[in-house]
């Protein structure tokens, strides 16, 4: 078989440590959703994911579809595989396929984030256990207090729990990339996702070490603050970080409510 050149511009580094590939596979849910596979590559996850689901991948790149197609020609005739060939990007709308699924990948890093938001916001997935850049991997799995903690994290929490499952390093992939990555899974709870609040969180890590009153500040009225602060016993001095995701949401239902309050007033 012809061999595969990893294209930087699908961000490809091919998975082919199979103690992680198999803890991939112990740390899935147990449940009977089916599987969503993104950027499956050489199938080396894949021959995996078969074996216990049916798997719906989504692979970009031309050549691997060919690749793909001929390596799972029995996966595929008993459909225990559907492949689909294109960017899963310009396919996936509020829902990704009309079945419940958990999505389970070694995910390219430059689309890495944007595909678990949209996963967090898709009513179909269930569970999110994918493979990230460290760093990324680090903020989804951040709790308050941490320095990392921040937008992603609280997006994160307020649809489920996370938590990090293996650390990967770079002599774990063909070709090796220059930093670490890993695995975390994301348990959902509930399809939670506000586009207004993520509005807010983006002004209220704009600058993670200032206060949040002074990023907040830039959207809202200084009085409206220092009312919700009270209310919230949060002190004006504290850092975005410094604060839980229940308050965020808190502080973000009270500044609209507050906001509509003298909107009102003044018609």
């Amino acid at each position: 078989m012809e061999k595969i050149i990893a294209k930087k511009k699908f961000g490809q580094n091919f998975l082919k440590d199979e103690t992680v590939l198999r803890k991939i596979i112990e740390a899935m849910p147990n449940n009977n959703n089916k599987i969503v596979e993104i950027g499956p590559g050489l199938g080396d996850l894949t021959k995996y994911l078969v074996d216990v689901k049916s798997v719906e991948a989504f692979e970009v790149d031309t050549d691997l579809c060919k690749l793909l197609q001929k390596k799972f020609e029995k996966e595929i005739a008993t459909k225990q595989l559907h492949i689909n060939c294109g960017d899963v990007l310009t396919t996936w709308k509020s829902e990704l396929i009309d079945e419940s699924y958990d999505l389970v990948a070694n995910l390219p890093y430059y689309i890495a984030t944007n595909i678990i938001l949209k996963a967090l916001a898709d009513s179909k997935c269930k569970n999110i256990l994918v493979m990230v850049q460290f760093e990324v991997a680090e903020k989804f799995c951040a709790h308050e207090g941490d320095k990392v903690f921040g937008s992603l994290s609280i997006i994160t929490q307020s649809a489920g729990e996370a938590q990090l499952i293996v650390k990967v390093p770079p002599s774990s992939f063909e070709p090796q990339p220059k930093i670490d990555s890993a695995v975390f899974l994301i348990e959902k709870q509930s399809d939670r996702f506000d586009k207004d609040f993520e509005d807010m969180l983006r002004v209220a890590f704009t600058q993670p070490r200032k206060t949040l009153m002074k990023n907040l500040s830039a959207v809202y009225e200084k009085n409206i603050l220092q009312e919700v602060f009270e209310k919230l016993s949060l002190a004006q001095t504290i850092r975005p970080h410094q604060v839980c995701t229940n308050d965020y949401h808190q502080l973000y239902k009270l500044t609209r409510s507050l906001d509509g309050t003298r909107e009102a007033r003044k018609c």
